[in-house]
């Protein structure tokens, strides 16, 4: 049963927030696709079916404790584990990648349901186990095998991106909850070593975007040119932008995957330095309350599933601002909350919802 208690610690603040910039990347999605004909619903009308479906499932996450999703873990993630197999046996196909489930209405992407999956085992195992002084190679071979083997799957599909994103997640779970510093010497070493190796297993277009990320204009229409054309949109907003819906780069169709991968590209247009500062300020805030939130948990558990969720929340950020500004290669990251995407959207709700299941049950009744 519901205990009506919980609602007098619901976290308002932190919906707020969450709320106020899926409305910001709303208007930045209407702006970058105003020019498109479109001959069913609009991007942005899309965006908003995603964000209610997504709110009402964050909401819904709250009623139940979360401390039954200890029994709930192991299942979702070799369930997880299973749909990421599928997918390269039957999975759809689209520009060379093999990603989605095809199930009528909706195109389910499985890597992204991995991350939450991977935040859950994780947690979970570790909720059982304690280091006082730290995790030895021994210690973290479970769990490196929980890292390892969705992220291969991925690899293959081939994803790099979110490849990349579930090994930052897990690593940084892993860091939390602490590493012996000789062990963690060593993984650095291998960490390091792993960009050589790793190299011979990527795909030419892979190898073409780390090309274009040293020297864009290399390839300037090719590989080269969605990197040029974003860091171009970016400079060219100035201070205070060119004003809503009136970027050039977007509006004159410049600007590819201004939609999804880009979308930052066109609020720095439109809204300049200033804007982005802003827009990155409030990032920043929902990173630390949800840290916050980590920090008051009842339980290790909950602790656990917290940070997990804040580290898939701050990479999916580090990774797409660096690569829309030319600081990472274009590996095909979306902007939490910001960039069009049914999976990616329903995904990070589930992580709020999460969020806010912890935060309620702070106080034990």
């Amino acid at each position: 049963m519901f205990d009506r208690r919980l609602l007098t610690h619901f976290d308002w603040f932190f919906l707020l927030l969450i709320l106020f910039v899926s409305t910001i990347g709303i208007l930045n999605l209407y702006s970058a696709t105003f020019s498109w004909k479109t001959y069913g619903q609009p991007v942005y009308i899309k965006q908003i079916f995603w964000l209610c479906m997504g709110i009402g499932l964050a909401l819904s996450l709250c009623v139940f404790d979360y401390r039954k999703l200890r029994r709930l873990g192991w299942p979702l993630y070799f369930f997880t584990l299973g749909l990421l197999g599928w997918v390269l046996l039957f999975g759809k196909t689209s520009m060379g990648a093999t990603r989605w489930i095809d199930l009528g209405f909706f195109n389910l992407q499985p890597s992204e349901v991995m991350k939450v999956a991977l935040i859950l085992a994780l947690a979970c195992y570790f909720n059982e186990r304690s280091y006082p002084l730290g995790c030895s190679l021994r210690n973290l071979l479970i769990p490196f095998l929980l890292l390892l083997i969705p992220f291969g799957l991925v690899i293959k599909q081939p994803d790099l991106g979110t490849g990349l994103l579930i090994l930052f997640i897990g690593s940084t779970i892993l860091l939390f909850v602490r590493i012996r510093f000789k062990t963690l010497l060593f993984l650095s070493a291998c960490g390091a070593l792993a960009p050589i190796f790793g190299w011979f297993f990527l795909k030419d277009y892979q190898k073409a975007r780390i090309y274009s990320f040293i020297d864009p204009e290399r390839d300037p229409l090719g590989a080269g040119y969605h990197i040029i054309q974003s860091k171009i949109a970016v400079g060219s907003g100035g201070f205070w932008g060119k004003g809503f819906m009136h970027g050039t780069q977007s509006q004159l169709s410049f600007l590819p995957e201004r939609h999804t991968d880009f979308a930052f590209s066109v609020f720095a247009e439109e809204w300049g330095f200033a804007g982005c500062v802003a827009l990155l300020l409030i990032y920043l805030l929902i990173v630390g309350w949800g840290l916050f939130i980590a920090y008051r948990a009842s339980d290790r558990f909950g602790k656990l599933l917290a940070v997990g969720v804040v580290c898939m929340f701050f990479w999916h950020v580090v990774v797409n601002l660096g690569m829309v500004i030319g600081l990472l290669p274009v590996v095909g990251v979306p902007l939490p909350l910001f960039s069009y995407g049914g999976t990616s959207m329903i995904t990070t709700m589930i992580g709020v919802g999460l969020l806010l299941n912890v935060s309620m049950r702070r106080f034990m009744f």
